[in-house]
């Protein structure tokens, strides 16, 4: 077995930083990176086991059904690069399908990528496992002295690409692709759009889990920035905005109150909201134009119960 995790201080720095600004914004929000605590972490793997939530099932057997196709189509490649690994768990199916030497993964959760990583390293002993405990988002480029050489296929599933505005989606491509490499290769999953019933429905469980969810980010200000967020006077808010063409998760105030974060004072109105989340949903040729301008070439485009996933190739190649 051969595993190294690569801790970097700079994703623990950023977050007092980013809170306090985005407090001081109109309208407040905070970056979901911030959601991943420990607690974060357990509950989002909840939420994708709520029958409302299908997208995680459904992606998981687009993939199964359909893995002799992709791995066809992706070709032989040394190492896999899984930004947002989390637990590890999706990349299992493209590590056995396509035998790679390497894999590299990452994720601001530091701590519960290296024991996720280290245990895939026991089931993969020729497998070469590096983790780096960092914001990909933030800083991707400091990646670059941990990728091997040899073909690359960056794989970003989960519809996360949907956490950021197209702009910001297109800009993070566009790294990728360089770090690719010019015979890289692109495999990402993402949510198409659909009913909006069934997405408010997703966001909204009857367990309350994304309530949970969206709430423990004021537990974890609480715990790590000295904050006095009372969790009673606030609720989780999620709805579609059709013409943005996306979720949003907000934390809703209920009474006019003043909050104070690492020693400074945030006022909130009554119904004033804390947005903590966008999950953008795409058509298929949107999502491909998107990924053309951020220089990649769509080469295979699959669909399964409203969930799409495409394989891209570096324009240069």
């Amino acid at each position: 077995m051969s595993f190294r995790f690569i801790d970097f201080p700079s994703a623990r720095d950023d977050f007092r930083a980013d809170v306090l600004k985005g407090l001081a914004g109109y309208p407040k929000s905070i970056p979901p990176k911030y959601f991943y605590d420990e607690a974060g972490c357990r509950l989002f793997e909840a939420i994708c086991q709520q029958p409302e939530y299908v997208l995680t099932r459904t992606e998981t057997e687009l993939m199964r059904d359909n893995m002799p196709e992709i791995a066809a189509a992706i070709g032989a490649v040394d190492c896999i690069v899984e930004p947002g690994a989390g637990d590890c768990s999706k990349v299992r199916l493209l590590i056995d399908a396509l035998q790679p030497r390497d894999l590299v993964v990452m994720d601001i959760a530091g701590k519960a990528l290296a024991v996720a990583a280290n245990l895939l390293a026991d089931m993969y002993p020729s497998l070469e496992v590096t983790a780096l405990g960092m914001d990909f988002v933030h800083d991707l480029a400091a990646a670059t002295p941990y990728l091997p050489e040899g073909r690359r296929l960056f794989y970003y599933p989960g519809s996360s690409v949907g956490n950021f505005s197209p702009e910001e989606a297109t800009a993070l491509l566009a790294q990728f692709r360089q770090l690719a490499g010019p015979d890289g290769r692109l495999l990402i999953g993402f949510d198409l759009k659909k009913n909006p019933v069934l997405l408010h429905q997703a966001y909204n469980d009857a367990a309350g889990v994304t309530a949970a969810f969206n709430l423990n980010l004021l537990t974890r200000l609480n715990r790590e920035l000295d904050a006095d967020f009372d969790l009673a006077q606030f609720s989780h808010y999620a709805f579609y905005n059709p013409t943005a063409g996306r979720i949003e998760m907000h934390l809703a105030s209920l009474s006019a109150q003043t909050v104070y974060v690492a020693g400074s004072a945030f006022s909130f109105a009554p119904g004033e909201t804390l947005h903590t989340e966008n999950s953008y949903k795409y058509r298929g040729d949107e999502f491909s134009e998107l990924a053309a301008a951020a220089g990649w070439r769509l080469a295979k485009h699959w669909e399964q119960g409203g969930f799409a996933v495409q394989l891209y190739q570096n324009r240069k190649s």
